[in-house]
């Protein structure tokens, strides 16, 4: 991976600082912050800009999502068990991935998983 040729995701978020501890528990921390404007890392690959705003008006209209790649899905998903959208997951799916999905405090869809063979 290239520092210079990368993707970043930034998350709209009504309240950054409920946004920040929920992120935290993915592992990321706060590396700058511009008071409406939060650039967290996990200091592995994982980078996620989150920026105060108003939308969506309602949680249901969110139609953001971001996946996150991890080695170790068991573990981020028993740091995160009582947020598991679906029962019994982390789970292998016909597309080629083991993976399970949360939302974030707005809405946001939020997979983490890996690829398999």
């Amino acid at each position: 991976m290239s520092e210079t040729h990368r993707a970043t995701t930034i998350v709209p978020c009504r309240d950054l600082k409920v946004s920040e501890a929920f992120y935290g528990r993915l592992g990321l921390k706060v590396v700058s912050d511009y008071g409406h404007y939060l650039i967290l890392a996990d200091g592995k690959g994982w980078h996620l800009h989150l920026t105060a705003a108003d939308w969506p008006g309602r949680v249901e209209d969110n139609p953001f999502g971001l996946y996150l790649y991890a080695e170790d899905v068991d573990a981020l998903a028993d740091r995160l068990r009582g947020l598991i959208l679906a029962p019994g997951a982390p789970e292998r799916k016909p597309w080629g991935t083991y993976e399970f999905a949360i939302s974030d405090p707005d809405g946001a869809l939020i997979r983490i998983g890996r690829a398999v063979e």
